[in-house]
């Protein structure tokens, strides 16, 4: 989003100002009038003197919001939108006058706007959270139970009711407003020589222990495959065939395979078992490797 000069961005601002202040005021018959035009004839004079008259809406709105930190040219471009959204949209046949409806699609694109620019973290996704969004800061202004210092429990609680939100989303609102975001490229201490980014905490296993849990990895692999060597060929089989494929067969299909009972099959599976247990447990150095046995014998 783009940013103006400071001293240009108030000069600017002031022109606009004092321009909105001086276009006339419209009675409700020429203002009827002007909307029946543009709608159905599409004339753009009346679209224009209906816009720049209503212009002093937008300001008035911008100058309300500006403690969000955003610009104020910003905030009036995303109001004169919302003002040519109500322009096209005005039923002048309602009898409601065109100020009272613009008012609404003003603020509602401007509170759109600074919901999406005011962190990088996207702020309200729910009625409720814009709501609790673009209020807080007045209630809990009108609270004040602490001297300024926060708002205890039960101020959280009355903001929670009187919004209509829980107050998890109160305390979650609390913290987001109270601090802005940061840059990981900002520098630490006077010296500026570190970066945040230097002080965060890497989470990822080192390259010894990627390393080490590889190893261990082939070492217990080749263990598996020494042990099941050992078994006959119908037991290796049935092992296969329930314990290491990701869907293990049943005992009636491995009955059916080989030619005997299922119960048959549940025999030499538990015999097998305990073989492999046996022979594993030769190789087994420290309580870790016991995950080798669950593996298998689950």
């Amino acid at each position: 989003m783009a940013r103006y000069d400071g001293s240009a961005l108030d000069q600017a601002d002031r022109r606009l100002i004092r321009r909105s202040m001086e276009a006339p005021m419209l009675s409700r018959e020429h203002e009827q009038a002007l909307a029946i035009a543009w709608r159905e004839r599409q004339d753009e004079a009346a679209l224009h003197e209906l816009v720049q008259a209503y212009m002093r809406l937008v300001v008035s709105a911008a100058a309300r919001f500006r403690h969000y930190g955003l610009a104020m040219g910003d905030l009036v471009q995303e109001g004169v939108v919302g003002l040519m959204q109500a322009a096209a949209r005005f039923e002048p046949e309602r009898e409601v006058r065109f100020s009272t409806y613009a008012s609404w699609w003003i603020r509602s694109a401007m509170q759109d706007f600074i919901l999406r620019n005011w962190s990088i973290v996207r702020t309200g996704t729910t009625a409720a959270q814009k709501s609790l969004f673009f209020n807080f800061r007045r209630l809990r202004a009108r609270i004040d139970d602490n001297g300024g210092a926060g708002i205890g429990d039960e101020g959280r609680a009355s903001i929670a009711e009187q919004l209509s939100v829980a107050i998890a989303d109160v305390e979650s609102m609390e913290m987001r407003l109270a601090a802005s975001d940061q840059s990981l490229n900002a520098t630490v201490g006077a010296e500026g020589d570190t970066d945040w980014q230097d002080l965060l905490a890497d989470e990822r296993p080192s390259p010894e222990t990627i390393v080490s849990t590889n190893m261990d990895m082939a070492a217990r692999s080749r263990w598996l495959a020494e042990s099941l060597a050992q078994l006959n060929e119908r037991e290796q089989t049935i092992i296969r065939e329930r314990r290491l494929r990701e869907e293990g067969r049943t005992l009636e299909e491995l009955g059916s395979k080989l030619g005997i009972s299922k119960e048959r099959v549940r025999q030499i599976e538990h015999r097998a078992l305990q073989k492999l247990k046996a022979s594993l447990m030769t190789h087994m150095r420290d309580p870790g490797d016991e995950a080798l046995l669950m593996h298998v014998a689950i």
